[in-house]
């Protein structure tokens, strides 16, 4: 045995010393072999192989499941209650000299230097309730469907009712022209006028017709001769109707700007929820990516302890001048590739740690750096899998909310065709309205000239019944009275046509209209299309990573002991440094290749999830759409 030990250095010493006496015509025929780089003067400390990896984390207490659903309630907090109390403030702020600052204009040191130095361990489902509640992205999300709400309220507020008030006054001063006008006594003209008028004008949610109520009410008083009634009361009510016949006119026509608003909504609340689908896949994969990064630095370090212990060994063998030294400096360069490879495996578990602390923003303490996550859920690889290619297909195109939406937007490109449908009818509108008047005051005996017969007897005559009283007199109280009589009134009717001569304006936008349509439709095609390639390649990848995840670890038991058995022979002097090295990083590789693979079936799993459009539902998260309808009394007639 012994022997043997030392043949094999004689042996290599005699093939160094043949190579030494090589002609020396043909080393110089040949360029000679130049090795470039060198050993730093003052090399950095080597990585740790050794020590926790896993952070010191604490659990957290039980998260229940966050409630997704957008109700159309949630628009209350934007919006402007009409309080009396509320008009003051208001009004100041209008008139305020100072600027509104928002907070995230003003940037605090002290808070940027804050970090919060707690760790949480938190299981897969933990870490994705907290991100959804947490995470601005999702708040952002969450508004977009909210905006929709109030759009379906502007499309309702076309019925609201209109009111309209005005009240003026006016006086005028004239020169007198003519002695008729006043008298004698003056030489100014003097009238003044009071009016106090309301309106009020209601889009019927029917007919898609206009009814008008207005009422206007009017003071006068002057100090002509002429006035009969003088000061009078005049008002005046009418009622309109402007009712159109063709265009704008048809079966529940008049609220379907109101639907295409709803369908608007339905379609940001699947959208909401496709995005919901995306985030929740992205903190998986995030959080297994911090799983995989774990394991493979761990992977990374156990080859850096074996690279340290074959280079003290060999160094010990070549000092005792029972290796040579070309064995020592090859397992120095796998050393120091080991090396690397830890430093580049710290690198990426820092930066996966960094991702998913920032999009779980697990922040109490308000810091601006929150709480650092530590995943408390392993891979799984022997969960059974029982996944149908059918099922699969019938849950994606029954839960997942993007076809949902396309669906949604096909109906809505359905209501846009019939809008311009008839917008390319012409415009036959009837108008009618309807006025009552009366008027009462001050009624003067007034004297009447040319022998005409009165009815009262002037102040300034002795003549009787040589004057004419108008039968007026009364206060307004008395001219609304006589209102009702209907004994004066007025009415009016209007049918208007208008058209253009070729109708190109309506034509091209209807034509555009079903363009639209057409092109929904073959977005809804293409879509099924791509869903149908998400849930095959799902399925194909879930069962390809169970199996790999078996294969993965039978070739690591395998490498493992081909390794030790290796290292065996190594002991013994029947392998060399370069076969030891060649058996130990099969062996990391199949290390590496397990830890993937196992991550890889986590992920495929969330994968086939989020392709059916089932991935909320398997982490117990409730998101259901929400019925936008909301009908204000005013729009119910």
């Amino acid at each position: 045995m012994l022997s043997k030990k030392c043949v094999w250095p004689a042996l290599l010493m005699i093939v160094l010393t043949l190579g030494a006496w090589c002609p020396a015509t043909a080393q110089e025929n040949s360029e000679s072999l130049k090795v470039t780089g060198s050993l730093p003067k003052n090399p950095l400390p080597p990585p740790a192989t050794s020590g926790q990896i896993p952070l010191n984390a604490t659990p957290i207490e039980p998260q229940s499941s966050p409630n997704l659903n957008v109700p159309n309630s949630g628009t209350a907090p934007f919006e402007h209650m009409d309080s009396v109390a509320s008009l003051p403030q208001i009004f100041t702020r209008q008139w305020s000299l100072t600027s509104e600052v928002p907070p995230e204009s003003l940037i605090s040191e002290r808070y940027i230097r804050s970090v919060d130095q707690e760790a949480r361990a938190l299981t897969l489902k933990e870490a994705i309730y907290i991100a959804l509640r947490n995470n601005p992205n999702v708040a952002v999300a969450t508004l977009n469907p909210l905006a929709s709400i109030e759009s379906i309220r502007v499309a309702n507020g076309n019925f609201d009712p209109n009111t309209a008030a005005q009240i003026d006054t006016g006086k005028t001063v004239v020169p007198v022209t003519s002695i008729f006008q006043t008298g004698t006594s003056t030489t100014s003209a003097v009238s003044k006028l009071y009016d106090w008028n309301f309106g009020l004008n209601k889009v019927s949610s029917y007919t898609n017709g206009t009814f008008g109520v207005t009422f206007n009410n009017n003071r006068s008083s002057s100090n002509s001769s002429f006035s009969g009634v003088n000061p009078s009361y005049t008002p005046n009510l009418t009622l309109s109707l402007s009712q159109p016949l063709l265009q704008s006119f048809g079966w529940r026509f008049a609220t379907i700007s109101v639907r295409i608003a709803e369908s608007n909504q339905k379609v940001a609340q699947w959208t909401y929820g496709q995005t919901l689908q995306d985030f929740v896949q992205r903190i998986g994969n995030e959080y297994w990516g911090v799983v995989l990064n774990e394991e493979l630095l761990e992977v990374a370090r156990a080859a850096l302890r074996f690279n340290e212990e074959l280079v003290r060994e060999n160094t010990i063998s070549v000092k005792v001048g029972t290796l040579a030294p070309l064995d020592l400096q090859e397992a120095q360069s796998a050393e120091a590739t080991a090396a690397a490879n830890v430093y580049t495996a710290e690198a990426q578990l820092k930066n996966s740690r960094a991702q998913l602390r920032q999009d779980v923003m697990l922040n109490p303490k308000e810091m601006f750096i929150p709480q650092e996550i530590e995943p408390a859920t392993r891979p799984n690889p022997t969960e059974q899998v029982a996944e149908s290619e059918e099922r699969a297909l019938e849950m994606a195109v029954q839960y997942r909310p993007s076809l949902s939406g396309l669906r949604e937007s096909i109906r809505n490109a359905l209501l846009q065709v019939k809008f311009s449908e008839n917008q390319t009818l012409p415009t036959l509108n009837l108008g009618t309205q309807f006025g009552l008047s009366s008027t009462a005051g001050t009624t003067p005996c007034t004297t009447v000239l040319g022998g005409i017969h009165g009815n009262c007897t002037p102040s300034n005559s002795t003549t009787p019944n040589s004057g004419a009283e108008l039968p007026f007199s009364g206060f307004y109280g008395d001219a609304l009275n006589r209102l009702w009589q209907f004994s004066w009134y007025n009415y009016a009717a209007v049918l208007t046509f208008q058209m253009p001569l070729d109708n190109a304006v309506p034509r091209a936008q209807l034509a555009q209209a079903r363009i639209l349509y057409e092109q929904s439709r073959m977005q809804y095609r293409a879509a099924l299309s791509q869903a149908v390639v998400d849930v095959e390649t799902g399925i194909a990848d879930l069962y390809a990573d169970v199996k790999r995840a078996q294969a993965t670890a039978q070739a690591t038991y395998y490498a493992r002991q081909a390794l030790h058995d290796e290292e065996v022979r190594f002991r013994v002097g029947m392998a060399t440094t370069h076969d030891l090295l060649q058996f130990q990083e099969e062996q990391v590789q199949a290390e590496g290749n397990q830890v993937q693979a196992e991550v890889d079936l986590e992920n495929a799993r969330l994968a086939l999830w989020h392709a059916e459009g089932t991935l909320l539902q398997a982490f117990q998260i409730d998101f259901q759409l929400q019925d936008p309808r909301e009908t204000p009394w005013f729009a119910t007639f």
